[in-house]
């Protein structure tokens, strides 16, 4: 056998545990994120890649929104301390996840700090005055579903609205 042949499987096998870890990212993404509760942004993205928005809040900390919209039903928040340590990874657009959004009182900033800006065109309803921002998600986790936030001319959240997700909707799709 050659003498290289050790190194060659070497580093093989350190290749092969790269990818089983990037795998791991991107098949269970919470559950890779919860392991690096504490970590630096440089690991995160490491882990994760660039997200695609970043929101510096009012209270010193950040939020990372990776999302997987228009067509996935995700988007995972990183939020990290004023340290820019990791302090929670969560899944945003879930049930209760979106309906903590407060009519009256958020503001397309806050819609925009907790899912992400929304990958769907945006519509605007001329008679109500309303523009409506829509994101994917499975309404109780089983209900392919949009969840829909309609703002006022002055940028306020005046209603929410679950419908029915177009894309799975056979008769739409003929």
């Amino acid at each position: 056998m050659p003498s290289s042949f050790p190194r060659i499987v070497a580093q093989s096998a350190l290749v092969l545990a790269a990818a089983a870890l990037s795998a791991c990212a991107v098949l269970a993404p919470e559950q890779e994120g919860q392991k690096l509760l504490g970590a630096p942004q440089a690991t995160v993205q490491a882990t994760f890649g660039q997200p695609t928005d970043i929101f510096s809040l009012r209270d010193g900390t950040s939020r990372w929104i990776y999302s997987k919209q228009p067509l996935g039903q995700q988007a995972y928040a990183a939020d990290f301390d004023s340290q820019g340590r990791l302090t929670a990874f969560r899944q945003m657009l879930q049930t209760a996840e979106l309906y903590k959004a407060e009519v009256g009182i958020w503001t397309k900033r806050d819609v925009l700090e907790h899912f992400g800006k929304s990958r769907e065109p945006v519509q605007y309803f001329p008679l109500m005055k309303r523009e409506v921002w829509s994101y994917r998600f499975k309404h109780e986790g089983q209900w392919p579903s949009m969840f829909n936030f309609y703002f006022d001319d002055s940028g306020v959240l005046r209603q929410t609205q679950v419908t029915p997700d177009p894309l799975y909707d056979a008769d739409r799709r003929r």
